[in-house]
């Protein structure tokens, strides 16, 4: 089982090097190998046999007391874009329990797209932001991008996706 992940995460490394060029990829090749490698572990269909494997691993809240969130959309389209444009768009993420929420890691699959969010813990009830910017100078016709959100919740990391139709 554990060659077979590491094949596979292996092939999707190569595969996410391959369909990312960014100009500045001294800032993000460990990145990509890591953000790629937790992709193999947490599918977007949740696998409960994987996902404690990556929060253990990745996570490095996992020994924070456990919350839960609602998000204001996990998946956005940008519409028609311009190739070379830089879009952003922000994700609202709130606390819905009862522990602070404390956003660890947030872990792109590709260097084209650059993570902000909030790093203080968001008490419960409060709201707090996850920021994706996008560099499609690198893409044409439609691409679907995502981030990998390491927080202290029960099903970590939360997937954000972003899909964009690049125009010439």
């Amino acid at each position: 089982m554990k060659k077979t992940l590491s094949i596979i995460a292996l092939s999707i490394i190569g595969f996410g090097l391959v369909s990312c060029k960014k100009e500045n990829k001294e800032t993000q090749g460990t990145e990509t190998a890591t953000t790629d490698s937790a992709a193999v572990a947490a599918p977007l269909t949740t696998d409960s046999a994987a996902t404690p494997a990556t929060g253990e691993a990745a996570a490095p809240v996992s020994n924070q007391p456990s919350t839960s969130v609602a998000l204001s959309e996990s998946s956005f389209d940008f519409g028609k874009i311009k190739k070379g444009d830089k879009v952003e768009h922000v994700y609202e993420i709130t606390n819905t329990g009862k522990n602070p929420l404390i956003i660890s890691e947030v872990k792109p699959g590709c260097g084209c797209t650059a993570p902000d969010f909030t790093k203080e813990p968001i008490m419960p009830g409060k709201k707090g932001k996850v920021t994706l910017h996008f560099d499609s100078s690198s893409f044409d016709g439609n691409v679907q991008k995502y981030a990998d959100v390491f927080a202290n919740v029960e099903k970590a990391p939360i997937r954000l996706t972003f899909t964009a139709n690049i125009q010439p």
